[in-house]
This record gives C-alpha cells, structure tokens and sequence, in this order.
C-alpha cells in the first residue's frame, strides 16, 4: 500500500479485475480513454497478466482510505535506463470524478515514481478536449509539451491529444510549495 490524502495505491489485485472491466464497457468513462471497443472479460483478465508480470509497467488499484475501488492509475513502458515512464488513470466511480481523487493518486504515484523508482520524468498523453483532466494534471505540475494534431477520432470527427510531462525536480519543489502552505 502507498498511503495518500485522500486514497491508498493497492497492487492491482483479481479482486479488481471486474470493475475495472466495467469501466472500460462503460461509455461514459470510455469516451475519455483510447480505448473505442468494448473489452470482454478474458482480454481484462490477459491485460491483468501482462501487467503482474511485467517490468516495466506498475499497475496500482486506487482505493479511498475507507477502501471503496474507485480507479486504476499506472506507471507505463518504464524506460530504466532513461529513467522515463508514461502515466496511466481512470477513475472510473463517476461520483468521484472531480473531488481531487485522481489528483491525490498522481500525486501519490509520482512520490512513489520519483521517491521510490528514482525516475526523472513521467508524461502522459491527454485528449485536448478533456479540460477537466487537463487542469488536473496542471495543478500536479505537469507541463504540456506538445500537441498530436487529429490523433483521435472520435464522435465522427478529428480531435488533437496533447503530450505533457513532469521532471522529478518540478515535483519536488511544488511539493516543498505545497507543504509550505
């Protein structure tokens, strides 16, 4: 477990193989992920072992601290010798969309991924329409460092996906401004 504010990071379990099929089947959480088909069981289940034997992706269950499963949050092709790593989430209970849980569980994984794995950047990928996570990630530190012009096809239409990032030492002194409040 990594302790946060307001969540815990929890390996990712079989336990929580079903809801997070769910949410990727759930059309309104889905609109905001890449991906654009429904997943069936067997393939959430085969993601799952991919991921609990992989070494260079940490999949993490996101838990509130009274231990309610409310997403999934990620460190991705994690580069060791470049000391790079792409950042995955999905809150997929919509009751905790917008309530400063996904920011406490970036926050909590970039500590684990700069304290802990010693990495030195993380990005992630972000549809140019999704303000809402956009400000999310801005307010954890992330800066945008360029956009994927039409990367996205969705609704009938072409949409731009913006390319953000955050070094470990960013990290560390909106941390120490954070904790100086």
């Amino acid at each position: 477990m990594i302790p946060g504010k307001k969540i815990q990071l929890h390996a990712f379990e079989p336990e929580h193989i079903e809801k997070a099929n769910a949410w990727v089947n759930d059309l309104d959480i889905q609109k905001w992920l890449t991906l654009h088909q429904p997943s069936p069981m067997h393939a959430t289940k085969t993601w799952y072992k991919l991921m609990a034997e992989s070494n260079i992706d940490h999949v993490f269950a996101i838990l509130t601290n009274r231990g309610k499963h409310i997403g999934n949050i990620g460190l991705h092709k994690i580069d060791w010798k470049n000391r790079n790593a792409e950042l995955g989430i999905c809150i997929g209970e919509k009751n905790y969309l917008g309530r400063g849980y996904g920011e406490d569980a970036i926050r909590t994984l970039l500590r684990f991924a700069f304290n802990e794995l010693s990495l030195h950047r993380v990005c992630l990928h972000v549809f140019a329409f999704n303000d809402r996570a956009r400000a999310c990630y801005e307010k954890c530190g992330f800066k945008e460092e360029g956009i994927y012009r039409d990367a996205l096809f969705r609704d009938g239409a072409f949409h731009d996906a913006a390319c953000m990032g955050i070094l470990d030492r960013e990290f560390r002194k909106l941390e120490k401004s954070l904790d100086a409040e």
